[in-house]
């Protein structure tokens, strides 16, 4: 009698999630003028870091405020987090603006309140009617202290955030938009007025917040070895139309260099070698 085997089960794959950002065919529009965006597609998933690239004008900063409802969306879909941004009404889009935290180039924090308040302030978008007129629970300080500290700047707490330098007040308003417990996180061009040393220390954080919290992490850039170095995706843009989108291991400068105009390429390639 012949004994027949069962092959062994095929070994389990590991699901693709689900994009908590889904954008297709994306048009933006302001007024009567031409679309700053016109037929953009873009997935986010939950814990990677995607960088946006182009030069000055390619409609970077418009695609980011699109997602918040900031910029009006004129044909296509926006889909973030679950919510369809181009139908929201302005409760709504106080829901959805809670759930994305942002992180600007100029910092955006307030020079005169200490590095801690800063922080806290990020609690206010889900505060209650204490909260909401300048309490803050102890709770809510020692998140805000861990928060610090997991950013490297809890000795500061006390300063004024104006004492700080670049680098250590964009370390604060990253650890203000994590206080707000966000589901995704928006970085418009956070080290564009950083040094080089700091400007890769900021990024390293982001994409290190991106993988441990499994939020996904989207990083506006104009500086290609930034985005080589400091990403999982890049999407290019120029002129509102998406050139690139792939991993990041499969690009390099020269295949980058599609994005930018012929003014910027050269310079472009320079930054990438250095």
């Amino acid at each position: 009698m012949t004994t027949v085997t069962a092959p062994p089960p095929p070994a389990a794959r590991t699901a693709t999630p689900a994009p908590l950002v889904s954008v297709r065919g994306l048009q933006v529009a302001y007024g009567d003028g031409p679309l700053v965006l016109d037929g953009v597609d873009l997935d986010l998933f939950p814990g990677e870091t995607v960088a946006l690239l182009g030069s000055s004008g390619s409609g970077k900063s418009t695609l980011m405020k699109s997602l918040t409802g900031f910029a009006p969306i004129t044909g296509g879909s926006a889909q973030v987090a679950g919510h369809d941004v181009g139908t929201l009404r302005r409760g709504r889009l106080r829901n959805l603006r809670a759930d994305v935290g942002q992180v600007f180039q100029q910092f955006n924090l307030v020079g005169r309140l200490s590095v801690l308040t800063n922080v806290l302030t990020g609690a206010l978008h889900g505060a209650g009617p204490v909260n909401a007129v300048g309490g803050f629970s102890s709770a809510d300080r020692q998140r805000a202290m861990a928060l610090l500290d997991r950013v490297g700047i809890a000795h500061k707490a006390k300063d004024q955030a104006r004492t700080l330098s670049g680098g250590q007040q964009q370390r604060v308003a990253i650890a203000r938009a994590l206080m707000q417990r966000p589901r995704l996180i928006l970085a418009d061009e956070p080290v564009a007025s950083l040094d080089p040393t700091m400007s890769h220390q900021v990024l390293d954080l982001l994409q290190e917040i991106a993988r441990a919290d499994g939020i996904p992490v989207l990083v506006s850039l104009h500086v290609l070895h930034l985005a080589l170095d400091h990403s999982d995706r890049v999407v290019g843009l120029r002129h509102g139309e998406v050139l690139v989108s792939s991993p990041t291991a499969e690009l390099d400068a020269e295949r980058l260099a599609v994005v930018y105009d012929v003014s910027d390429a050269d310079q472009e390639a320079d930054d990438a070698g250095h």
